[in-house]
């Protein structure tokens, strides 16, 4: 049995795992969603969000060995969360999602994407310092393939963004790379192509990568065969 933290990526919270983590506990594992700072029910105000908050919010959730999967923008709290402490943290797995590189932020990434199905993605608020996807977008890219049901639900929950989480680079001192990795990727992603999850795991070997076939929100479209992975990684790691 392992215990997996769920940490979402942009503009979601920790309800977007509803469907996950009793497919988890099903298997025998337990799980846990969180809210990073300023997503859900967590009210940190937007100006006060840093990388490292994420982190902190991440790291004082651990009690244990515990398996952190981060979907999307995701990728660069965990990372940054075993960078800081890797002592508690059994696992890296990116879920569709940024694996930071030296440098780079989540913002100069997305640029070097093969593709740009992000273009004109966003609505800035007016003081520039957040932004929310625009509801088209979330049609066409993120949960085309899920439930129906799956966009009112999102609409009632999803918030706002802090841009600066993603316009700094992830502070990379090598701490994270004692920590085992694994990168599930979604074949048929529109908001992250999987050109893009290629580049982006070009350092993980064929053992370390697997392949689900949906969309970016596999949490809802395949909760289920997104556990069978989850529980074949636990069971390796």
């Amino acid at each position: 049995m392992a215990h997996f933290l769920l940490v979402h990526g942009a503009n979601h919270g920790a309800w977007c795992w509803r469907d996950v983590v009793p497919e988890l506990e099903a298997r025998g594992h337990t799980a846990t969603a969180l809210d990073l700072p300023s997503h859900g029910a967590d009210k940190t105000p937007i100006a006060e969000v840093t990388l490292d908050a994420y982190a902190d919010k991440i790291l004082a959730a651990l009690d244990g060995p515990t398996i952190l999967v981060g979907h999307s923008a995701g990728g660069y709290a965990i990372t940054q969360a075993a960078e800081r402490d890797p002592t508690n943290v059994a696992g890296l797995v990116f879920l569709t999602a940024y694996v930071p590189q030296p440098g780079k932020s989540l913002v100069d990434m997305l640029g070097e994407a093969p593709e740009q199905p992000m273009k004109g993605a966003f609505d800035m608020a007016p003081d520039k310092k957040s932004f929310r996807f625009k509801p088209e977008f979330l049609t066409r890219a993120l949960y085309g393939d899920c439930p129906d049901g799956t966009y009112d639900y999102a609409m009632a929950h999803i918030g706002w963004q802090p841009l600066s989480t993603q316009t700094v680079p992830a502070t990379l001192t090598g701490a994270s790379d004692t920590v085992p990795r694994r990168y599930i990727f979604c074949t048929e992603d529109r908001a992250i192509p999987l050109a893009h999850q290629k580049q982006m795991a070009a350092g993980f070997s064929a053992d370390e990568t697997f392949d689900l076939a949906t969309g970016h929100s596999p949490f809802f479209s395949a909760p289920g065969p997104l556990a069978d992975i989850l529980d074949r990684i636990a069971n390796a790691t």
